[in-house]
């Protein structure tokens, strides 16, 4: 008897386990986008918050490569456009900058999108804490909890920051074909224009991650007795 217990405990002292089951990527976004269907609404309300943000930011960038597109071609007509519609232009300036004002106007609406985007994210993890419960209590780890918060952040990134973008440029062009006519349109140096649309949409991406992160990680750390005992 006692030969066969000490070979039980050897046994389960030389065992190790050889193969861990991980759920597969392509899983994670299935079950990511699931969500962000199932909570279609306000997923909606958080995206276009970034919508509104990121095409006010490529508006502004865009009308400021406009401006010095219409500069690069040193027509005194276009400078004088320029100047009437409220552009500060000295003689020897050949490139207009985004003034102080429009930079804090973007800051501040930047600041409200992340603030919004932190705040409909905190209410999503206290309507899922049974959802999270019951993930945790099947063996989901911490990290897969934490990547599906960043999977669905990163989802509503991409449409809201790609959508928002076009959308400022769109209006951006719209504004300077009432304003200075199609010549204007002409002279824009597109380069210019679709790296402005380009740094928008990575700026809104960037935004909604860093806006998913801290709900992300309480989710992530909740117990799962915490989080089935809550009642809903």
């Amino acid at each position: 008897m006692n030969d066969r217990s000490f070979s039980i405990k050897e046994n389960k002292r030389n065992y190790k386990v050889h193969r861990q089951v991980v759920l597969p990527f392509n899983k994670s976004v299935e079950i990511a986008f699931t969500s962000i269907r199932v909570r279609f609404f306000r997923s909606l309300i958080t995206t276009l918050s970034l919508i509104l943000a990121i095409s006010f930011l490529s508006f502004i960038n865009v009308s400021t490569d406009v401006a010095n597109g219409m500069l690069s071609t040193n027509d005194t007509a276009f400078r004088q456009a320029l100047i009437k519609s409220g552009y500060d232009l000295k003689p020897e300036e050949i490139r207009v900058e985004n003034s102080p004002k429009q930079r804090w106007l973007v800051v501040l609406s930047l600041l409200v999108c992340v603030v919004g985007i932190v705040n409909a994210q905190l209410m999503a993890v206290t309507e899922r804490f049974r959802e999270i419960g019951t993930m945790k209590c099947l063996g989901a780890l911490d990290r897969f909890v934490l990547r599906l918060f960043l999977l669905e952040a990163g989802m509503q990134g991409v449409a809201g920051a790609g959508f928002g973008a076009f959308a400022g440029c769109f209006f951006a062009v719209i504004n300077t074909l009432l304003r200075f006519g199609s010549k204007a349109v002409m002279t824009v140096i597109w380069e210019d224009m679709v790296m402005s649309v380009f740094i928008a949409i990575g700026v809104g991406i960037m935004l909604s991650l860093v806006g998913v992160l801290y709900p992300a990680i309480l989710a992530a750390r909740m117990q799962p007795v915490e989080a089935m005992r809550v009642e809903q």
